[in-house]
């Protein structure tokens, strides 16, 4: 896995150290960087986060960082995985503490569970649950038919207008867990956190 050069995303938010072990064990060059300049010239991004939507993106706009984003992974073809609240910033809008324009780099939409799709299910939705791939490759490959992530989350991704592969996982509704669509890549579980079947996915990221 040399040469394969990871930038994690820093933009204030969420627990980056786990991510960069998790690369780093892999035998991934990681490293933290808040520089636009890093992030266009990056082959790799990671996009990590926990917290609210608008103040990530108000974060990530402050610092240059969407521009740079978007030319790295639009122009460059640089590949890019979001995790937790990183995978909710690659959508064109999110309604957390108000409606946000999110990255948009995917069409969909980011919004909160109702009342009546939870039930008696309470918020956030934390711990491990089964995802079902509707194809178990790229992203995917050489994970179980259905394998348990860590979840901690509010807030989910809608599943409509999506294309590629997709992996769903139900918490009194379906929702969005993970995606990969061309270069753009995303995870509503912390891989980070999900022992084996996160480490295979990581290691999927690195060689898609």
């Amino acid at each position: 896995m040399a040469g394969r050069q990871v930038a994690v995303i820093d933009y204030g938010m969420g627990n980056v150290w786990s991510v960069l072990s998790a690369f780093r064990y892999l035998g991934g060059e990681a490293t933290l960087t808040d520089d636009p300049d890093q992030i266009i010239t990056a082959d790799f991004l990671v996009l990590p986060g926990v917290g609210s939507f608008r103040k990530a993106m108000d974060s990530i706009r402050k610092a240059g960082m969407d521009k740079a984003i978007h030319e790295a992974v639009k122009i460059r073809g640089s590949k890019i995985l979001g995790i937790c609240l990183g995978m909710q910033l690659l959508a064109a809008f999110g309604s957390e503490d108000g409606e946000t324009a999110g990255l948009g780099l995917i069409g969909n939409r980011v919004d909160p569970f109702t009342p009546l799709e939870l039930g008696h299910r309470k918020l956030p939705h934390v711990g491990f649950n089964t995802v079902r791939f509707n194809e178990q490759a790229g992203l995917f490959r050489d994970l179980p038919g259905q394998p348990d992530f860590y979840f901690v989350h509010s807030y989910r991704m809608l599943i409509e207008n999506l294309v590629g592969r997709h992996a769903i996982c139900s918490y009194g509704t379906d929702f969005l867990a993970a995606f990969e669509t061309e270069n753009i890549c995303g995870t509503q579980f912390h891989p980070e956190k999900s022992q084996t079947n996160g480490l295979t996915l990581l290691r999927n990221f690195l060689y898609l």
